[in-house]
């Protein structure tokens, strides 16, 4: 009977400990990071999809501040499906953001959350900053999905979901993104080395100026990966713009115009949450015209394609390297359905639907 007692005793101690003992993760950025108990007040700077995802259900009620504008203005289709689908987000106060220098360590501060979630790229950029929010008694966490890599959204994904309590969440999505990644990857070297070139433009404003390529990151790293041979490697590091004339000389095969949502940008390719085909095409049309470009491969062989931006750096960007690499190896990826898995993906793990365009093979009227 006395060991019966000790016995309950102990576990009673032992479930006791657990339920209080701090949970300790190393961040993306090799950082320990330290929380006494599952947060409950987040300040969500970025990656806000995926942070819905990893925390699942209920995951915004323990927001309470955000970054507004790199989610309401870069992508305001997909901040009204989710302000829609969770009326909370309209009240959430905003804290500025890195991007623009409008982020306020004091609003960070004042919103007394137990926990500050970061892109690796907003830790960078705040400096000495972040001395004082640590020294404020804050705990950070940075992600970097914006590398590309496997290894990166993984250690992501897993690190959130263990702060978040929603490690199971976090395992099976993290499994996911590198199954799937694996597919790709088997195909691949199933299918033998390709040498098509490859060229990415941010279609933002308008055949008249020339948008950001990209060359180690997003959609850089993410062709580097699928075995493409980007023509912006080595010409520019993480982004910008490639000359007209250096496009025309390289010859691509295949052209992806990144396209989203943007507000007052009427010549933009508009693609993402809410897109009309239709107008994707004409918008895509516009930049077909530009001078030389009716002599590129990619133009003469129907290789130019809409594809949505703001699929970069996401737990669902596998979808996006499955298109591409569905260009770059037709036959090896002719069963795989793209469209239908971004649909499945956010069926399952996300409060709303992916309603609208986010890849889309350019085709004329008529074709």
């Amino acid at each position: 009977m006395k060991k019966i007692v000790v016995s309950a005793v102990i576990g009673l101690v032992a479930m006791t400990t657990s339920a209080f003992a701090d949970i300790t993760v190393t961040d993306v950025k090799g950082r320990t990071v330290t929380v006494p108990k599952v947060p409950e007040r987040i300040v969500l700077s970025f990656y806000y999809e995926d942070y819905l995802a990893i925390a699942g259900p209920g995951a915004l009620d323990k927001v309470v501040a955000l970054s507004l504008s790199t989610w309401k203005d870069w992508r305001p289709n997909q901040f009204a499906a989710y302000e829609k689908a969770l009326p909370k987000l309209a009240s959430i106060p905003d804290v500025g953001n890195t991007e623009d220098n409008t982020f306020s360590i004091e609003k960070v501060i004042a919103a007394k959350p137990d926990l500050l979630i970061l892109a690796a790229w907003s830790y960078d950029a705040l400096g000495e900053g972040i001395k004082q929010i640590e020294t404020a008694g804050i705990p950070i966490v940075t992600l970097d999905y914006n590398a590309q890599t496997v290894e990166k959204h993984v250690a992501s994904t897993l690190a959130l979901g263990k702060l978040m309590g929603t490690e199971d969440r976090a395992e099976t999505l993290a499994k996911n993104y590198e199954d799937a990644m694996a597919d790709v990857q088997a195909r691949i070297e199933k299918a033998g080395p390709t040498d098509k070139k490859v060229y990415v433009e941010l279609a933002q404003k308008g055949p008249g100026a020339v948008g950001n390529s990209y060359g180690d990151t997003m959609w850089g790293a993410l062709i580097d990966r699928l075995g493409g041979n980007n023509i912006a490697k080595g010409q520019i590091g993480n982004w910008g713009p490639l000359s007209p004339e250096y496009v025309l000389a390289q010859k691509p095969d295949l052209i992806f115009l990144g396209g989203s949502e943007w507000l007052n940008k009427p010549q933009s390719v508009q693609v993402g949450f809410g897109a009309d085909p239709t107008v994707t095409r004409e918008r895509m049309k516009a930049y077909l015209a530009r001078p030389g470009w009716s002599d590129l491969p990619a133009v003469k062989n129907g290789g130019v394609h809409a594809i949505y931006h703001g699929g970069a750096r996401t737990l669902s960007d596998y979808v996006y390297a499955q298109y591409i690499a569905k260009q770059l190896y037709p036959d090896a990826f002719k069963d795989v359905d793209p469209a239908k898995n971004i649909a499945d993906y956010y069926d399952k793990w996300l409060p709303i639907n992916a309603d609208g365009v986010f890849v889309l093979p350019y085709e004329a009227a008529g074709q």
